[in-house]
């Protein structure tokens, strides 16, 4: 497929077989499987997981791509190519009753947009796994107290399993990143660990307690929770986001 990369669509295309070959392996795709991978570019994946389970659908932004893509694709199985921005679309329409199972090579530069795109769909997906830069899976699986632990950190995990997977080096893809990348496992909580009475405040209070990482809790959180609030949740005011669990950003938002 004779296409130029191109920057704004954050492009790099993928080409290692091995890289292939591990993460097919790891997705496990099976018959019957409702897939959807986001991004399948010049369809490394695209092919074997339609070699794999028969049918794929696809949400594409580069409308040069989707023809040829087709194309390559039509003996393998049934593809079904959706031309629309990620960012916008609506996934649950493609659950038809069931649960999706979501793959892709995300653009760096909308990942976390994206991320929180999908979890506000999650109820109709069963697993989602993703090539990301490795900076933000680190970001996404980190503990806290961790440097990398923040409002990524606690949004993804208060809603689903979070397993970094393999690392992948920007070789396996042309153009070359300037990145490292690894590849992750994200599963939705069929019950969360912590309920939210309310995932906007909650969304809004993350937010906000990360929004000046030096500053404590009694300082970013003002207009929210005074010291009171905050020492009833048995939470040290003067704590930093940083240092503290879910359960604790839970019970924070659940007060507001």
């Amino acid at each position: 497929m004779n296409h130029q990369p191109r920057k704004r669509f954050g492009q790099n295309f993928l080409h290692d077989p091995g890289v292939i070959g591990h993460i097919i392996a790891v997705i496990n795709p099976k018959p019957g499987q409702n897939i959807v991978e986001i991004g399948p570019g010049q369809g490394a994946i695209t092919r074997e997981l339609l070699r794999r389970c028969g049918r794929l659908q696809a949400v594409e932004l580069d409308r040069d791509l989707i023809e040829p893509l087709d194309q390559s694709c039509k003996a393998l199985g049934e593809l079904h190519i959706h031309s629309a921005d990620a960012l916008k679309f609506n996934f649950s329409q493609l659950a038809a009753g069931g649960k999706l199972r979501v793959v892709g090579n995300l653009p760096y530069n909308i990942s976390t947009p994206l991320l929180f795109h999908l979890l506000e769909q999650s109820s109709h997906i069963e697993d989602m796994h993703f090539m990301l830069q490795k900076e933000v899976v680190e970001r996404m699986a980190a503990s806290p107290g961790n440097k990398d632990y923040g409002r990524l950190s606690v949004m993804l995990q208060t809603r689903c399993q979070v397993t970094p997977l393999f690392d992948i080096g920007p070789g396996a893809f042309k153009p070359p990143p300037k990145v490292h990348s690894a590849f992750v496992r994200l599963v939705p909580f069929r019950e969360p660990p912590y309920p939210i009475d309310d995932f906007e405040t909650f969304s809004r209070l993350v937010a906000t307690a990360f929004g000046q990482r030096r500053k404590t809790l009694r300082n970013n959180l003002k207009g929210l929770l005074d010291a009171d609030q905050i020492a009833q949740c048995g939470i040290d005011p003067a704590a930093r986001a940083e240092t503290l669990g879910l359960e604790g950003f839970v019970h924070l938002a659940n007060l507001c």
